[in-house]
């Protein structure tokens, strides 16, 4: 019962560190690099492909004893497309300012190499609430770093916080940091914080796994 419990939440708790998509295997870097110009931005990105990982998933598991080998790709394309739909006809009607905003990124889910991974990987291969604890997990892990990756950029340079303007820092706000120049500097630097954290975290895991053994 433990080992069947731990085998259903650990592809959640991968997905948001350790096989974080945006900040361990670089997958998504267009639109990470793209709409993260506002922490908003970031934030409805990520949910937005959070809830096609989570749709697309437990179907793509359901089915996947169903959908013939040879055809399986354009399968997995048309309900992912199918959800993505849904997102940019809800988004349109009650969010049409961020639906503006993001324009042809939400579209473009479609072809959102996470997605189509995690799908191939994990959802065609797993039942499907593992597969909806995966979907979760990188979803969540993808907004994750979407929004933090916008908190900086946004606050650098435009000296404002979820849209909010901070007198002061807005004062010394840096442009660059909201020009594309400035996404991959963001982008580097936290990539660099996030892999020393997780391999630090990883490392004394095993030191305190290896301690335990030897008592």
């Amino acid at each position: 019962m433990k080992n069947k419990l731990r085998l259903t939440i650990e592809p959640f708790t991968n997905g948001i560190a350790k096989n974080n998509a945006t900040f361990r295997l670089m997958l998504g870097t267009c639109p990470t690099l793209a709409v993260t110009t506002a922490a908003m931005n970031g934030l409805t990105m990520g949910l937005a492909t959070t809830f096609v990982l989570l749709c697309s998933n437990f179907i793509i598991s359901l089915l996947r004893n169903v959908i013939p080998g040879k055809v399986r790709i354009p399968a997995y394309i048309l309900i992912i497309a199918t959800f993505v739909t849904v997102v940019d006809m809800v988004m349109n009607k009650f969010l049409p300012e961020l639906h503006e905003t993001l324009g042809l990124f939400i579209p473009l889910i479609v072809v959102n190499c996470i997605i189509m991974a995690r799908a191939e990987s994990f959802a065609s291969h797993n039942a499907p609430l593992p597969s909806v604890m995966d979907g979760l997990g990188v979803g969540l892990g993808f907004t994750l770093a979407l929004t933090l990756i916008g908190l900086v950029r946004e606050f650098l340079g435009a000296g404002a916080f979820f849209g909010i303007e901070i007198p002061v820092v807005a004062d010394f706000a840096m442009t660059i940091f909201i020009m594309p120049a400035g996404a991959f500097l963001v982008y580097g630097f936290l990539l660099v914080l996030f892999n020393v954290a997780v391999n630090a975290f990883q490392k004394k895991k095993v030191a305190e796994a290896q301690g335990g053994q030897a008592k």
